[in-house]
Order: structure tokens, then C-alpha cells, then sequence
């Protein structure tokens, strides 16, 4: 990177300039850039090798997706989630890798008839996804706790760190009260696919919470 850094950069960001339209040509598939995504409040820039591929015009979801293109193309995407795949691109990817990838993914959208329609799932509002704190996390985490079912949930303090992965950000950390924006975010997330790494039940079906707390009276 000391001798021949600009030279690796420069080739890589213009390779994935080229990867990033051929996909936008590919119908059904759309690659999100810096108007979706950078906004005053929102983020700030994005990274131009992270190519982010909406498939929202189809009906199958991310996860199913990276999946497919794992069995049938030996590729491994970097994310993936309810309604997009991302692709890393680095300055050790070359046409070759880089045609395999576009290949993959026609072949995808040719084959999307086979896929499964995407479970709905509800997606609240950024403003939703910011819990209350209303204990210590300490307290909460090394507190007496029980294993509740998900719907009983709501309304109690977590007692333990929900983690959706992608964006792996938490949704929940030990000491916030559980509403029914988060709770419903993460039960219709395991369902369509997202994984929970962090959490007791990693199924969502129940969550850890504090009994000291009025909705345990």
C-alpha cells in the first residue's frame, strides 16, 4: 500500500464503478448509492466497494438470495438481509472475480421463480429503534431475571443484548423497556430470515428480562 497504494485504489474504485452499473442493469436489481442512503441526519457518505444490491423489485428476500448464490455459484456475500445482499469489493478482485459475481446474480434473477416470496416483516421507523433505559445495564444484566414469551415482552426491561445481524447494531440492550415496535421488528426479522447471534433464544420466540420491574408486579 506504501509503493503502490493509489494505483490499487484508483484501479479497484473504477472496477467497481463498472461492477456497480452492470448491475444496475440487470432487471430487478437496483444498487443503492449515496441519494439512498446520504442525507443531512442520516449518513453521512457511504463506501463505494460496498455494493449494496436492493432486490426489491423481485419477491424473494436477501437472505434466500445469498443462499442461493452460496449453492449454486460457490460465492459468499458479505450481508445480507430482508430486502438487499452486499457484495465486498477490495483491491484483490479482478475481472475474473468480478464477472463471477455478475454472473451469479443474472443467474439469480433468471431463476427467481424458484426462490420463496419474502415473509413480510415490520420495519418500524429509525425513531422506533431507540429504546428507554430504565435501569442500569448492570443491574439489568446481573439483576434476577426469567425468560418470558416474546408478546410478554413488551413492556418489561431486557435483561439481555438483542442484536440483529446484519446491521449487527442492537436493537435492545440490557436496562431498556421492550415496546412493541422492537419486539414485533425482531420476531417478524427471525422469521423472514435475520439472524440473532447475541440472544439466550437466538429464535426470538422468548427474551430475557428483569423481574424487578412494575410489569413483573
Amino acid at each position: 500500500m506504501v509503493e503502490q497504494g493509489r494505483e490499487l485504489l484508483d484501479d479497484t474504485l473504477s472496477r467497481a464503478r463498472r461492477v456497480r452499473a452492470a448491475i444496475e442493469d440487470i432487471e430487478g436489481l437496483h444498487v443503492n448509492d449515496r441519494d439512498d442512503f446520504c442525507a443531512p441526519g442520516r449518513a453521512f457518505d457511504m463506501d463505494p466497494l460496498q455494493v449494496f444490491i436492493d432486490l426489491s423489485g423481485l419477491k424473494f428476500s436477501g437472505y434466500d438470495a445469498a443462499d442461493w448464490m452460496r449453492r449454486h455459484h460457490r460465492i459468499n456475500l458479505h450481508t445480507s438481509d430482508h430486502r438487499r445482499i452486499n457484495a465486498q469489493l477490495t483491491h484483490a478482485d479482478d475481472e475474473t472475480t468480478t464477472a463471477r459475481l455478475l454472473d451469479g446474480l443474472r443467474d439469480l434473477v433468471a431463476h427467481a421463480d424458484e426462490l420463496p416470496p419474502a415473509p413480510a416483516m415490520r420495519i418500524p421507523d429509525p425513531t422506533e429503534l431507540r429504546p428507554r433505559q430504565t435501569a442500569l445495564p448492570r443491574d439489568a444484566f446481573f439483576g434476577d431475571v426469567e425468560q418470558v414469551p416474546a408478546a410478554q415482552a413488551v413492556g418489561r426491561i431486557c435483561a439481555e443484548m438483542l442484536t440483529p445481524y446484519p446491521p449487527g447494531i442492537p436493537a435492545a440492550l440490557p436496562g431498556e423497556l421492550l415496546d412493541q415496535a422492537v419486539v414485533d421488528y425482531l420476531r417478524t426479522g427471525v422469521d423472514a430470515g435475520m439472524f440473532l447471534p447475541d440472544a439466550a433464544d437466538s429464535t426470538a420466540n422468548t427474551i430475557r428480562v428483569s423481574v424487578h420491574d412494575v410489569g413483573a408486579d
